[in-house]
């Protein structure tokens, strides 16, 4: 059974909600004068969400994140927080392969943003063919760049450098981004040693089993409260806790503080993940700030086949073993060793849950994708450092 994903305002709740009869759960998400603070799963009685008493039972199904925000807006407290009255300028960038009906989706969205000056950006990794660029033609307002080496981190690197803003926001092609989250985002920079800013990305569907597996086992969720991240409150080697590469964006001039991304990491490379982690890592380790802003909402489709699914978990696997092999040779973080250890423990304890088939346990043939994938992500990241050295050797 299928899930309805909701956008509801608490200050104008409906009654009731009927939805269509294959649904047997609904996902809301819960505004407070269009600021998202909070979000419930209710059951669908009947046709109708919640059962008869659609907000009596919404009501018991928020957390503490909606009520604290309910608490500040109702005692008319602000969050202490200078800004400047003109957040810089931003280039929106979106790194696409081959996915052009999830890139129409996502330009809509983006071209529906209020305009505050914005650059809308495409980078086109490694075309099989030009129906991308036919389709971002048909956007006038949107610029088109061709990135020819394969691997999500080359395309970031070329939207860093042809960005004519500061602020660089990334989201992916199969994202649509909520008509305030760019200027969430931008204005989250007013403290020089904020390089990234992240955002609350919720799912945009929840229609097949995969979609709704990824989303129970945590999807993209960071919660509903604003954090500042630095390396004097959260371990560097655990930045994934920041948000994710989905919804993010940086200071062009991360290139001049801490490097580009890596890109023997990511889609597109045998480590196949990995590269917002690391960038993330890279951040926090050289004492800069990354906020995580809630406001800044992004809408995500998530992996429609469970066979789709099974890869993105080896490839997140993978991207995290890959990811903290980079942090151990080239970083020389030898806190990655005692991290490998942690995780394995906790997981095995996880991989055990799942062949004895606990209730609420991962399915097993993901716990071993994920597995296999954390084997490999060693050996796939030093062949991706081997094979860039030997392309940049093989330069004319």
């Amino acid at each position: 059974m299928a899930t309805a994903v909701l956008d509801l305002e608490f200050e104008r709740l409906p009654p009731a909600i009927t939805v269509l009869e294959h649904y047997s759960r609904a996902l809301i998400l819960l505004r407070l004068r269009g600021r998202p603070v909070g979000q419930a799963l209710l059951p669908v009685v009947g046709g109708q969400v919640g059962g008869a008493d659609f907000r009596n039972a919404l009501m018991h199904a928020v957390d503490w994140a909606f009520w604290e925000h309910w608490l500040h807006n109702y005692l008319g407290w602000e969050e202490a927080r200078a800004t400047h009255p003109a957040p810089p300028a931003a280039t929106v960038a979106v790194c696409t392969r081959d996915r052009t009906e999830d890139l129409r989706r996502c330009l809509a969205a983006l071209v529906r943003l209020p305009d505050n000056g914005q650059e809308l950006l495409v980078i086109d990794n490694c075309p099989s063919d030009d129906a991308t660029r036919r389709l971002v033609e048909g956007f006038g307002s949107v610029r088109y760049v061709r990135e020819d080496r394969p691997g999500l981190n080359f395309a970031r690197n070329r939207a860093l450098r042809e960005a004519q803003h500061e602020i660089v926001a990334f989201t992916d092609d199969d994202a649509a981004p909520d008509p305030n989250w760019l200027r969430s985002l931008r204005r989250n920079f007013d403290d020089p040693l904020v390089l990234c800013v992240t955002g609350l990305t919720m799912p945009l569907e929840l229609k097949t089993e995969a979609q709704e597996w990824f989303q129970r086992l945590g999807g993209f969720r960071r919660g509903f409260k604003r954090v500042v991240f630095d390396s004097a409150g959260h371990n560097p080697l655990e930045g994934w806790h920041a948000g994710a590469g989905v919804n993010m964006a940086l200071r062009r001039s991360v290139i001049e503080h801490i490097g580009p991304f890596d890109e023997g990491l990511d889609v597109g490379t045998p480590t196949r993940a990995g590269g917002d982690n690391d960038i993330f890592s890279r951040i926090l380790a050289a004492g800069y700030r990354i906020v995580y802003e809630p406001e800044a909402l992004n809408w995500h489709r998530h992996r429609y086949t469970w066979e789709e699914l099974r890869r993105q978990f080896h490839g997140y696997g993978a991207g995290n073993f890959a990811f903290w092999t980079r942090s151990f040779l080239v970083g020389r973080e030898l806190d990655v060793l005692k991290q490998a250890w942690d995780w394995l423990h906790e997981h095995l304890q996880s991989l055990a849950r799942s062949f004895l088939r606990r209730p609420g346990s991962m399915p097993l043939d993901l716990q071993l994708a994920h597995f296999r994938g954390c084997a490999a992500g060693p050996w796939a990241y030093l062949y991706a450092r081997w094979r860039l050295r030997r392309n940049n050797h093989n330069k004319p």
